[in-house]
């Protein structure tokens, strides 16, 4: 059960077939259900969403399928905001990770990946991802959670992991998470994940600092603008436990 923001539902990373954006979870899914007999998956993650609507939407209707395995990521988005505080986070995802666990599942949590050095002028809220990670780490030990520590992960340095926006992964990205969950859960990670990256494409190379701002930092700012979210018309793409084929 995959719980979470545009992270966890995989944006980023297009369906070679056509349909929702893929992502880590699903790539994790696949490679799980090889080695795990009737394995199912759901992923109730919407992009766009903070950290207390996460909760307050995903948890329950996550407990109530009795899951054995449990991902949860939130609070990158938070920490975006103006008057972000990392305490009430944290303080709350220890009371999420204590019900997910007497519910007799596994949890799995996340440090975020830096982002920082790809976007201009985010540098200057480092600390508050880095606080946040910290306070990450410190529920998982106190809680005997695993922990996928994306942010020691230094192959995110790499810009070819990240999608033309610059905030979210891209495939590539993507699938450098399911390898850091397989490895962290030992599942065999599919050996193809490790081939050389490609060149990263010219026209990435060339975008300056203004004309991302244009294209992607603006119709950010407008959204918080107005009071809309990415994902006001988005419903979990796997809602339900089903197994994976």
């Amino acid at each position: 059960m995959a719980i979470g923001d545009s992270f966890t539902e995989g944006v980023g990373d297009p369906d070679p077939e056509g349909g929702r954006d893929r992502g880590w979870a699903d790539l994790f899914a696949e490679r799980a259900a090889e080695e795990w007999p009737g394995f199912a998956y759901a992923n109730l993650a919407v992009r766009g969403r903070l950290f207390d609507r996460i909760v307050d939407e995903q948890v329950v209707p996550a407990i109530r399928q009795s899951p054995d395995l449990v991902s949860f990521a939130a609070g990158a988005n938070d920490a975006l905001r103006p008057g972000y505080n990392h305490v009430p986070l944290a303080t709350r995802a220890h009371e999420v990770v204590r019900l997910l666990k007497a519910s007799g599942a596994q949890v799995v949590l996340f440090t975020c990946a830096d982002v920082t050095p790809h976007i201009p002028g985010m540098r200057m809220l480092r600390k508050r991802f880095t606080d946040m990670n910290e306070a990450y780490r410190k529920v998982a030990k106190r809680h005997d959670a695993i922990l996928v520590d994306l942010w020691e992960d230094r192959a995110f340095d790499d810009p070819r992991l990240w999608a033309v926006d610059r905030l979210h992964m891209n495939t590539l990205g993507h699938t450098r998470v399911a390898y850091d969950v397989c490895l962290a859960l030992g599942v065999a990670p599919d050996p193809a994940w490790l081939d050389p990256l490609p060149d990263l494409p010219r026209p990435r190379r060339e975008m300056n600092g203004v004309q991302w701002a244009g294209r992607h930092l603006a119709p950010w700012v407008k959204r918080r603008l107005t009071g809309k979210s990415s994902g006001d018309a988005v419903t979990p793409k796997r809602p339900d436990l089903t197994k994976v084929k």
